[in-house]
């Protein structure tokens, strides 16, 4: 058990947010309303616009006041009755595969149309048709309640309105190109407080020391996204190599569902691989093998709209099967005329890339998406450890359980980076603690070298959509060998990448069942004899350690 922190004593001055997706952009913006004379200060190891938002591109779900409903069939065909929040909440609820927080999930999609009519105070516009907004369907979802900006490019609108309205405000202060090593933190001995960050420029040539300072804070939020760089195959872009975390966790925050890590069924397999977005197959089009026959229904009643964790899976064990490198996105039932309107920057990606997706099925392989578990806070962005804040991808409210409903991640972003901002603006309320089992996973002091593709490839072979407890063990033990090296911001990731791998690995080792985007071969049925509950550790220390560094 981690001890019950001391209450936040007053309202923070000098704020510090790590991260330029969504989640930091919202808090930024959030903040400033909430704390108009607060310092803040928005850090981002890249340009803001590179990003998981930047790239994201099939929408936002969103239920608005009077949205009408839509066939589950998915023919497209109106319903009798309205959508509701309850019927969203209930749709990711069951995505969550009983892990799934409902107290965090009725926030989320109630605070939805919040957010739609915030963002568009800013000025940001979604899609319209006749004056309505536009929404589609994607997996999993009972109804089309998806809003999307630019057809298929609703990430890089959305970051860029949120971009545009930080950069306007004079009073911030952005750092780009910026790299932060650590947390700082003071205070007794078990009872340590976040109390700024340790930063360096984040130059792929700057080593050792050079350029590295201080910056003091009452308050640190991360915002850093996830770790989609821990695999051979990831829609996520170079950024995403789990910094946030391993900060967290190296400072002595409880970390939790690190094994619920989702893979998109749909990435574009050629170097790099683009996501092609989960809406074309909510608008029709189907995976089929290299024969030409389309295989989702023999393996789940709902085909190419089953819940992610259901398809990407689906896809591996019948390319295991079958002995293939990829399966097939067929939409040319859908025109060429519909694909190029709908998916104008999908149309130019597969266009690029030397394939015509109107006329011939396009390659598709499952890639590394998005982490649901991540430091674990409650429903106000407060982690274990006092002033620090997590939102977004790297942190783990319990909205998105096992397995995370398509398109919530968006709104979670704004959602929890609001009510984020509202919490540093009533520092009263007691600080949460969290249960958790305390964990080692310190490096050997001298062990085996290793590169970033090495560990990517140990992990997609071992940890990746299907694991069992042999390669599992076989990861662990590679991976407690490793030990990183060299002091460039490059080698930095790498190393909190190796951090996160452990912890993952160990988590997955540690569930022996298969849950949402868990799936153990050796045990591929969910446990019916336990109730539900997320695995939860933190670092473990001695004494004499005082608090964690």
């Amino acid at each position: 058990m981690t001890p019950a922190p001391a209450d936040y004593p007053a309202a923070p001055h000098r704020v510090v947010v790590v991260g330029g997706g969504v989640a930091g952009l919202a808090a930024v913006l959030r903040i400033r309303r909430s704390l108009p004379g607060a310092q803040l200060t928005l850090i981002t190891k890249a340009a803001l616009e590179e990003s998981n938002t930047w790239y994201a591109q099939g929408g936002m779900a969103a239920v608005l006041s009077g949205a009408p409903g839509q066939d589950p069939s998915g023919t497209g065909a109106r319903a009798g009755g309205p959508d509701s929040v309850a019927a969203h909440a209930a749709d990711t609820l069951a995505a969550g595969a009983g892990l799934a927080a409902p107290d965090a999930v009725g926030l989320l999609c109630a605070g939805a149309e919040g957010q739609v009519s915030w963002l568009e105070s800013l000025g940001f516009r979604f899609d319209s048709v006749g004056g309505a907004l536009s929404s589609g369907r994607e997996a999993a979802h009972s109804a089309a309640r998806i809003l999307h900006a630019g057809g298929d490019a609703t990430g890089r609108a959305l970051a860029g309105a949120l971009i545009g309205a930080v950069r306007a405000d004079p009073s911030v202060r952005i750092l780009e190109s910026i790299f932060v090593t650590d947390l700082l933190q003071a205070g007794p001995p078990g009872e340590p407080r976040v109390t700024g960050v340790r930063i360096r420029p984040a130059g792929p040539s700057a080593g050792g020391d050079a350029g590295e300072r201080e910056i003091a804070a009452d308050t640190v939020v991360l915002a850093t996204g996830g770790a989609g760089r821990l695999y051979e195959h990831t829609t996520n872009p170079a950024v995403a190599t789990g910094d946030g975390v391993a900060l967290a966790w190296r400072a002595g925050a409880v970390v939790a569902d690190a094994e619920f890590f989702q893979f998109h069924p749909t990435a574009l397999d050629v170097p790099g691989s683009p996501l092609i977005s989960e809406a074309v197959r909510g608008e029709g089009a189907v995976l089929r093998d290299a024969s030409g026959t389309r295989f989702l229904p023999a393996y789940h009643p709902d085909g190419e709209l089953a819940p992610r964790d259901v398809v990407s899976r689906s896809i591996a064990q019948h390319l295991a099967v079958r002995g293939e490198r990829c399966v097939y996105l067929d939409a040319t039932a859908l025109g060429g005329p519909f694909l190029a309107r709908r998916f104008p920057s999908l149309t130019s990606l597969t266009a690029r890339h030397g394939l015509n997706w109107a006329r011939g099925p396009v390659p598709v392989v499952p890639a590394a998406h998005y982490w649901m578990g991540g430091i674990r806070t409650d429903t106000s962005g407060r982690t274990s450890l006092p002033g620090l804040y997590a939102v977004g991808e790297a942190a783990c409210t319990g909205v998105h359980g096992a397995n995370r409903l398509a398109s919530n991640s968006l709104l979670e972003g704004l959602v929890f980076a609001e009510r984020t901002a509202e919490a540093l603006a009533a520092p009263e309320a007691p600080w949460p603690a969290f249960s958790a089992d305390p964990l080692a996973l310190e490096a050997p002091d001298a062990g085996e070298p290793f590169d970033r593709a090495q560990l990517q490839r140990l992990m997609t072979r071992q940890a990746g959509v299907v694991r069992d407890a042999a390669g599992l063990e076989l990861a662990a033990k590679q991976l407690a060998a490793y030990a990183p090296a060299g002091s460039t911001a490059e080698e930095l990731e790498t190393a909190n990448l190796l951090l996160c791998a452990r912890l993952l690995v160990h988590a997955a080792t540690a569930r022996r069942e298969s849950r949402g985007a868990h799936h153990r071969s050796d045990f591929p049925l969910t446990d019916p004899r336990s109730i539900p509950k997320s695995t939860a550790y933190v670092r473990a220390s001695t004494p004499q350690e005082g608090f964690p560094q």
